[in-house]
């Protein structure tokens, strides 16, 4: 497993915690973050689920805009690239992940912090953790994913809220409008969500990623293509070892111990 500066990563039990560890900067995520967070995910063989938190008061309070302004490059063609080469092949593979997800939010949740969050298949966040796009502040657009996935999940009334207006949606509110799973007491986000991600490493690891994929390309999809993708989803989850142990579970009466394979 590769060092990181800017991450942490570690895996046990079949969790990889992936923790953003610049607490200084309340994990600013520069494109060397993005970088670092692509390539962790590159290296999570023997997981089964993933967890992405913070390190300290902070989930991820955005882009390091000090850092982004040292570059060479000036102006939108600095944004262009620096999602282009980035920001989006880091989006890209925390949402297409073959495991579950959880996101645990402590703090803000800013900018590309806020799509790294909403890009998990479950968000937690502590009644103080807050979900911010900010970037109407100073003139530029949410990117990270955010005005795909933010319309989906809340509707075009609260995206145009969050993307126009730059608002803050703390956790009781966030849970409200179906923007996150849920929503816990401040100093039980972590344990909550560790042991969320444990149950979800202990489950049939090949259903629940075709259940993802079903789900993520059902928003796209008519009903007609939803049916076909589905019966090559349990053609796929029916192989599966896990499969196997579920039904011979099922008739003898006792909870399936399910191996991820």
């Amino acid at each position: 497993m590769s060092a990181f500066e800017t991450i942490k990563l570690d895996i046990a039990d079949g969790v990889a915690t992936l923790t953003l560890n610049r607490p200084e900067r309340l994990n600013a995520c520069p494109p060397e973050m993005a970088d670092e967070i692509f390539a962790a995910t590159m290296q999570l063989d023997g997981a089964r689920a993933l967890l992405i938190k913070g390190e300290g008061r902070a989930f991820c309070s955005g882009a390091d805009l000090a850092a982004n302004s040292k570059s060479p490059i000036k102006g939108g063609n600095r944004t262009y690239l620096s999602l282009s080469k980035h920001y989006n092949p880091m989006m890209k593979t925390l949402a297409t992940l073959p495991m579950p997800v959880v996101a645990a939010v402590n703090g803000p949740a800013a900018g590309i912090g806020c799509s790294i969050a909403l890009a998990a298949d479950f968000t937690l966040a502590g009644k103080g953790g807050y979900f911010l796009q900010a970037f109407v502040n100073i003139g530029l657009v949410p990117d990270g994913g955010s005005s795909w996935m933010l319309p989906r999940l809340v509707g075009t009334a609260h995206a145009n809220r969050m993307m126009m207006l730059g608002e803050r949606i703390y956790g009781e509110e966030a849970e409200r409008i179906g923007l996150i799973y849920k929503c816990v007491d401040d100093d039980a986000v972590v344990a909550e969500a560790e042991a969320l991600v444990a149950r979800l490493a202990g489950g049939p690891t090949v259903a629940l990623s075709q259940m993802k994929h079903n789900i993520r390309s059902g928003l796209d999809n008519d009903f007609n293509t939803a049916l076909h993708i589905e019966a090559e989803g349990q053609r796929i989850a029916a192989g599966s070892a896990d499969s196997a142990e579920g039904m011979k579970a099922f008739l003898e009466k006792r909870p399936a111990q399910f191996k991820g394979e």
